[in-house]
């Protein structure tokens, strides 16, 4: 498996790949107290590097307040990131520091022994850093996080106007949502465009993150999802009023949330709040069009939510190598301890990234960004919502998303109903998780 070194800015050109354990001139203090006094190389995993500068953002950013200190990133493929840590953890061959890219995994490093303590540090966390409880079990922490994202909907005003159809107005339900991106592929039509009325990734998450968040009494780990068939049945209806790109069509074509609102194919699309970043990017680049957008909460089961959306996304937190050497583990505890600050907050939200501190300082870095839009509902979606984990920290939660996985392929691609999609994924679960 391929792994890519990037070097921090302040990095010589002539450093070497360095490995859990190995890292290059490092000194502690002598006294034993863990502090770092001399030249110290960590590494740190990260994926899609040249898309994703979030990485970079706090190794560069961490160097300049702890110049002695230098990190390196280590690329891992995106989509096979966890299969590929887990590889090289067991070869030890893993880097000091790796994020937690879902909590889906995170309690097979936990209970595999493959995550250090870091509790000294989340002891001197400020109360104001989001998902720190995930990453805890039985009063011990075993990661930092740096980010806390929330789903929104995303939205091209140029398109809406287009068809001439009204913004959403921070009221909408998911009826009101699947009403609009029908009126607005209508609309779009009549006015020359190909357009869809929305974009809804192939991921399992785009349907069922919002019904585990937004469903009364929902419980992933019960293993009884009924209240998941809703959600599908909508989700199927635009793609048969031809509202939305069909699953075969979206995955024999590979195509890409950015690709298709980035490039104008469709006038909303539900998405986490990393995507601002990237749209950003890709804008001052020429990958993506220039239009007008904003961000809007996500729909809600009904509209007992309006004041305060009930949205969801995991956490994302770097852990520590128990490998490692102790003057590297030592090195490690003071870059999370910066990862965990209000400097390493508003690091990224100066790039749309949205950090695990989302205060008034942060928010107002955030919507500085040329480009991130300042309406009033963009604002409200950001400062406003209840975030919930899209994976409770379980020893079954990643058999149990495998099975809901192979469901939702079946149900998207019209090879089964809804009802029985999710009839035959609880027989799966009982029999094969209890």
């Amino acid at each position: 498996m391929k792994r890519t070194i990037m070097m921090s800015a302040a990095a010589v050109a002539a450093a070497t790949l360095v490995l859990a354990g190995c890292s290059s001139g490092t000194d502690t203090d002598p006294g034993g107290d863990g502090e770092v006094t001399g030249e110290v190389t960590i590494t740190l995993a990260g994926w899609s590097l040249s898309t994703t500068p979030e990485f970079q953002i706090l190794a560069d950013a961490f160097h300049e307040q702890s110049p002695n200190v230098t990190v390196e990133l280590v690329e891992y493929d995106a989509t096979e990131y966890d299969t590929q840590m887990i590889a090289d953890l067991a070869a030890g061959t893993a880097p000091d520091m790796y994020v937690q890219k879902n909590l889906k995994n995170f309690v097979t490093y936990q209970d595999g022994g493959q995550l250090l303590d870091v509790s000294s540090v989340a002891a001197e966390l400020g109360d104001d850093v989001d998902g720190v409880d995930a990453y805890t079990v039985d009063g011990v922490t075993y990661a930092i996080p740096y980010r806390q994202d929330a789903w929104y909907l995303y939205y091209n005003k140029d398109l809406f106007d287009a068809a001439g159809i009204a913004y959403p107005d921070g009221s909408w339900t998911w009826d009101d949502y699947a009403t609009a991106a029908e009126d607005l592929t209508a609309g779009l039509t009549t006015a020359g465009s190909d357009a869809k009325g929305t974009y809804q990734h192939g991921w399992q998450s785009v349907v069922q993150g919002f019904a585990n968040a937004q469903s009364d009494g929902a419980d992933l780990l019960s293993g009884d999802w009924e209240y998941l068939v809703p959600y599908y049945e909508r989700a199927v209806a635009l793609q048969d009023a031809g509202a939305q790109v069909d699953f075969g069509t979206l995955t024999t074509n590979s195509l890409t949330y950015q690709s298709q609102f980035g490039t104008q194919q469709a006038a909303m699309m539900p998405m986490g709040s990393w995507y601002v970043a990237t749209l950003l990017a890709q804008q001052a680049s020429g990958e993506a069009e220039t239009f007008n957008w904003g961000f809007a909460p996500a729909p809600q089961f009904d509209d007992s939510t309006t004041d305060e959306p009930v949205t969801f996304a995991d956490p994302t937190g770097i852990g520590i190598n128990p490998a490692v050497d102790d003057d590297v583990a030592a090195a490690a505890m003071e870059f999370l301890t910066f990862v965990g600050s209000e400097d390493a907050a508003s690091a990224l939200a100066e790039i749309g990234i949205t950090p695990a501190i989302t205060n008034e300082a942060v928010t107002e870095t955030f919507f500085g960004i040329e480009g991130v839009p300042t309406d009033e509902l963009s604002q409200f979606a950001f400062s406003t919502h209840d975030v919930r984990p899209e994976n409770p920290v379980d020893v079954n939660t990643v058999a149990l998303q495998n099975i809901l996985g192979d469901a939702h392929t079946a149900i998207m691609s019209g090879s089964v109903s809804p009802a029985d999609g999710i009839a035959e994924a609880m027989d799966r679960a009982a029999a094969e998780v209890g």
